[in-house]
């Protein structure tokens, strides 16, 4: 696939998540089976309860695969950039523990999804979050100027990893910190499933090996890269994840095939660290 292609698919892909509210992009034993909530979903991934209700309605969707705000450990005063910031969900959240003095930047590329967030930061009346439209290769912030960069089952869906991470190096100032949740392989996918569109927006046939994400990080110039958390896949996620299910339905796959991807794909938590 063109990288020109994936960008417009995902764009489409997440319009009209952001139109209907579905989820998910998470490895959570919530997401499978057709009644699982959004609140369930985001339980399960590492929220609390509180943290939900501390944001506004329709701000959660329910498309995480982790809490990068839970491990961030995000500081009065600090100026934080969520990459891929959706309808606003971990920004808010990073704007409760920033506060008043502090900044929170949510890009995203999706036009819809940057209108919901905004809404939804003046039905909260967020003073300290901004939603700028952008694509996370090209980060719209200036270099040395964020604390924190922070990102939720996102960067595995550009098309080039390296000029994300890159991105996230050039914006940090020295010391600044890197906090992600995402999704990466454990072993190779099949071709059909690799060479899906619809698994591409599924945050699952763009997924990079475990070990290439991380040496990714690391030669953009990141020290201190730890795996903090790792959770499988499920197999009955699999083939009952709403997401998947499209791409079921799409590729006319059988049991035997979805059972290729088991124990293939993982949800991780990354922090890095860029140098003084």
């Amino acid at each position: 696939m063109k990288e020109t292609e994936i960008k417009k698919m995902v764009r489409e892909g997440y319009a009209e998540r952001a139109k209907t509210g579905s989820s998910c992009c998470t490895p959570a034993k919530s997401c499978c089976g057709g009644g699982s909530t959004v609140r369930s979903v985001s339980k399960s991934v590492g929220y609390a309860e509180d943290e939900m209700d501390s944001v506004p309605e329709g701000a959660n969707l329910g498309l995480g695969c982790g809490n990068p705000i839970a491990l961030a450990s995000l500081v009065e005063g600090e100026t934080v950039l969520d990459l891929g910031a959706g309808a606003g969900f971990d920004c808010f959240l990073a704007a409760n523990k920033v506060g008043e003095h502090g900044k929170v930047i949510g890009v995203d590329m999706t036009p819809e999804m940057i209108e919901k967030a905004r809404e939804n930061a003046e039905k909260g009346g967020y003073r300290n979050v901004e939603f700028r439209l952008g694509e996370i290769e090209s980060l719209p912030a200036a270099d040395n100027s964020v604390d924190v960069i922070i990102s939720n089952c996102v960067i595995n869906l550009s098309p080039d990893k390296e000029r994300v991470f890159g991105e996230a190096f050039r914006v940090l100032k020295p010391g600044g910190r890197l906090m992600v949740s995402d999704i990466v392989l454990l072993k190779e996918l099949p071709d059909f499933i690799r060479n899906s569109v619809a698994a591409y927006v599924g945050c699952i046939s763009g997924a990079l090996m475990k070990d290439e994400y991380l040496d990714t990080i690391k030669k953009s110039g990141f020290q201190e890269v730890n795996v903090l958390d790792e959770a499988i896949f499920p197999i009955d996620c699999v083939s009952n994840d709403p997401m998947v299910q499209v791409i079921v339905k799409e590729l006319n796959l059988t049991e035997d095939k979805i059972k290729e991807t088991e124990n293939s794909v993982a949800s991780i938590k990354v922090q890095g660290v860029k140098p003084k």
